[in-house]
């Protein structure tokens, strides 16, 4: 095999989505040498996203035309270990990104902060409630950083991607309009809050009835235009739907297209190269340094970069499949508990409570990915889980994101599947329902993790990512407490109908869900049960740093996007300030 070397650089990052794009960027504003490597196509807003092919639903969501290749690249799924693992052939349970900005691209644009409790789950339920509270075989821990320190980089995340909302708590003291149970901000959002939709006004009403106190939650749909951090504009968000799963026709919404690249593209000291997909990290001749990568470009041929610092960036499963193929770290193996590479995979329980109307029409159409109104009284730690048999929660929300025609067809319970029962019950019920949803964290367990599958491979012959995960009892009963607070909310709307649907039985991957799969390269302050220190550096291979939900020890109610970000801002602070200076162990 003939391999192509080109000259080093000093960075080389794997994978340009939402954390790739802002490291990028950062590095390159402070003079090193930046290659960008990213397996997917080059996007480009102003031609592939013109109008009415901005809108085209079928192509993009349907079609999945800017979603990984899963005939030639997939993962492999299993609820147990006693179970054989078969491949996953068609997009379900969540979409991973294949473009240049990732799933950034697609994201409906929601930008919460993580509670200061999600940073620190192990200790504080410990604290509060004692060991034998902590359910059975959960292996959750502190990130080893808290929500105080990642403060600053979550403000410089919002400031980036121009989000819009309301403070809660404003330096330590509650304010009127926004979420009271998050953690103190230092200042406000640098756009104002969405206004509530239809559906997301009554929602409120009944909550606040009920002593709730409602919101309308953080989004990168900017209400205004607005100038960046990086002096680029984005647009006013004009709640004309198809957000999520598409780009937006205003360029309204935060992504790494709009709101970093076109600034990072400038600089002369940084190159993007799509469809490069990289398949391995090279290390020197002990293993404990990486030299640079190993890829294969859009004509086929082996390509090595090296590189100083190596910055894997990308999706969760990626992230941990590239280690696992490079030998970078211990591989987690169940049985014994040891190893970390793959350790503590998680997802997210979500629930809906959908409502039918006979005297209510709401424009079910239009809306955008993070508008939004929502409670945040069952989130987190914000109340009570004693002799509960379950630690974490969700908040309870109306996300008005558009109800895209193809795949939005609401109807009640006992409509027929078919036929021209179920078109009148569609065009009936269309624009006189909605659904509250309770959108809960997961916790992580010994057997939840990912691997290396035995049998199956990938175009290249390399061994895809295997998941081995399914819900556990604590998960059940969360999603079942969270959900009934969702319907006691819907009971004072007084709907017509309304059915109640909570995670229950085993995961299935097949049913879209959300996008937010978490763990298996997570970080924490003991190399024995983390592969990244506090600033997502290899405790093996100093010079490799890893960012993405992939570092989260166990995962939170909220959407990880922003956490995201913010720890790409935190970790590009940390490579420029203290290890470009002093190259090594940060920690």
């Amino acid at each position: 095999m003939t391999v192509t070397k080109l000259k080093p650089v000093d960075a080389v990052v794997v994978g340009v989505g939402v954390a790739g794009s802002i490291i990028c960027q950062e590095l390159a504003a402070a003079g090193l040498s930046v290659v960008g490597l990213e397996r997917g196509r080059m996007v480009d807003p102003a031609q592939d996203f013109a109008m009415p092919y901005a809108h085209d639903e079928f192509r993009h969501d349907s079609r999945s035309n800017l979603i990984q290749n899963l005939s030639r690249e997939t993962i492999t799924f299993r609820n147990a270990m006693s179970e054989t693992a078969l491949p996953m052939r068609e997009i379900g349970s969540f979409r991973m990104g294949e473009c240049v900005g990732g799933a950034g691209v697609l994201w409906g644009g929601l930008s919460w902060r993580f509670l200061p409790w999600d940073f620190e789950t192990h200790s504080r339920t410990v604290e509060r409630y004692g060991k034998k509270h902590m359910p059975e075989d959960c292996t959750n821990q502190d990130w080893g950083i808290t929500y105080d320190e990642l403060e600053p980089y979550y403000d410089q995340f919002e400031h980036i991607y121009g989000v819009s909302g309301k403070a809660g708590n404003l330096n330590g003291e509650i304010q009127t309009g926004g979420n009271p149970f998050e953690g103190a901000r230092s200042r406000e959002y640098p756009n104002p809050p969405t206004q509530a939709t239809h559906a997301g006004h009554l929602f409120g009403q009944a909550a606040a009835s009920l002593g709730f106190t409602p919101f309308s939650p953080p989004t990168s749909g900017s209400t205004r235009e607005y100038t960046n951090l990086y002096k680029l504009m984005l647009g006013q968000c004009q709640r004309g739907g198809f957000c999520s799963s598409f780009t937006c026709a205003m360029g309204a919404k935060g992504s790494p297209l709009t709101a970093v690249l076109p600034a990072a593209m400038k600089r002369s000291n940084f190159e993007l190269r799509a469809l490069c997909n990289v398949i391995k990290v090279n290390l020197d001749s002990d293993g404990k340094r990486a030299v640079g990568v190993t890829y294969i470009d859009a004509r086929g041929r082996t390509v090595e970069q090296p590189a100083d610092i190596v910055i894997i960036t990308s999706y969760t499963f990626n992230n941990t499949r590239l280690l696992l193929l490079s030998g970078i770290g211990k591989p987690y193996d169940p049985v014994s508990n040891t190893g970390v590479v793959g350790r503590n995979y998680s997802y997210q329980a979500t629930g809906s409570v959908k409502l039918f109307f006979e005297d209510k029409t709401f424009n079910s159409f239009m809306g955008g990915g993070g508008s939004c109104t929502a409670i945040d009284d069952y989130n987190g730690d914000n109340y009570d889980h004693s002799g509960m048999g379950f630690i974490g929660g969700g908040y309870i929300v109306v996300n008005s994101r558009g109800a895209a025609p193809i795949n939005n067809h609401p109807v009640p319970s006992g409509t027929a599947s078919w036929g021209s029962g179920w078109k009148k019950a569609v065009a009936h019920y269309y624009d006189r329902s909605f659904a509250i949803s309770s959108h809960g964290g997961c916790q992580s367990y010994r057997t939840n993790y990912l691997d290396l599958d035995p049998t199956y491979k990938d175009a290249n012959g390399l061994p895809l990512i295997r998941m081995s995960f399914d819900w556990r009892e604590p998960d059940l009963k969360m999603s079942a407490y969270v959900t009934k607070k969702a319907a006691e909310i819907a009971k004072a709307l007084n709907p017509s109908k309304m059915s109640s649907n909570p995670v229950s039985g085993k995961y299935n991957i097949v049913p879209y869900q959300v996008n937010h799969n978490t763990g298996g390269v997570i970080m924490g302050s003991d190399p024995s049960t983390s592969v990244l220190n506090k600033y997502l550096q290899s405790w093996d291979v100093p010079n490799v740093f890893v960012i993405g939900a992939s570092a989260f020890p166990q995962n939170s109610a909220n959407a990880p996007t922003e956490t995201v970000g913010a720890l790409a801002c935190w970790v590009a602070d940390a490579i420029k300030e203290q290890y470009v200076k002093r190259p090594g162990l940060l920690v």
